[in-house]
């Protein structure tokens, strides 16, 4: 087994701490089924950048123009996530459930509040993930998601190949992933980075 270098480790340790972030923001707002209900499955890409805003800012101390860059969004849109109130966030959450789209920031408050819970150790995705695997079943796979549960312990930036092996099969709205993935810029960057391009590529 190769030995990562510490490079490698941070970047592993960004990508594992955003996912842990939106699929923990996915749970406070009441998992799939909830964005289901109100049609607007739109909110996760949304969501995943928000993830890793919030943690490239704790973690790394990113200012607001690299991880604008990172992330491929305006400064702007950084820094309404950045600086997003998570109180006033969840008081206003269910109405701003029903848009299409997320605010940037209500994306931005959900994830400090998700950031929060599990630096605070409350952090119990394994009942999540199986709550997950039931709704996909009974409602349809949500992409996203799905996407994020197979790459998991990938390593980025990451190859179209790569990606083959782990996306093989899977189904992306009416599209294969085979058919999707030659679309994409490569290498990709990051988890946000590629649910971004997918979606993209996706409404083409």
């Amino acid at each position: 087994m190769p030995i990562l270098t510490q490079e490698e480790i941070k970047r592993y340790d960004i990508d594992t701490m955003a996912i842990r972030v939106f699929l923990k923001a996915l749970e406070i707002i009441g998992g799939p089924r909830k964005l289901i209900e109100y049609r607007n499955l739109t909110w996760l890409p949304s969501l995943m950048e928000a993830a890793y805003a919030v943690v490239l800012h704790d973690m790394e101390m990113k200012t607001e123009s690299e991880i604008a860059e990172f992330l491929g969004l305006t400064r702007q849109t950084i820094r309404n996530i950045l600086r997003a109130d998570p109180e006033l966030v969840m008081k206003k959450l269910q109405g701003e459930l029903k848009e299409r789209t997320p605010r940037a920031h209500t994306a931005g408050g959900l994830a400090k509040i998700a950031y929060r819970e599990i630096k605070e150790g409350r952090d119990h995705l394994a009942i999540f993930n199986f709550a997950f695997s039931v709704a996909s079943e009974v409602l349809g796979i949500v992409w996203p998601v799905e996407v994020l549960l197979r790459i998991k312990g990938l390593d980025f930036p990451v190859d179209e190949e790569t990606l083959r092996n782990r996306l093989s099969g899977l189904r992306i709205k009416d599209k294969s992933a085979e058919d999707i993935l030659p679309k994409l810029n490569y290498p990709i960057k990051s988890p946000a980075d590629l649910l971004k391009q997918i979606r993209m590529a996706l409404e083409d």
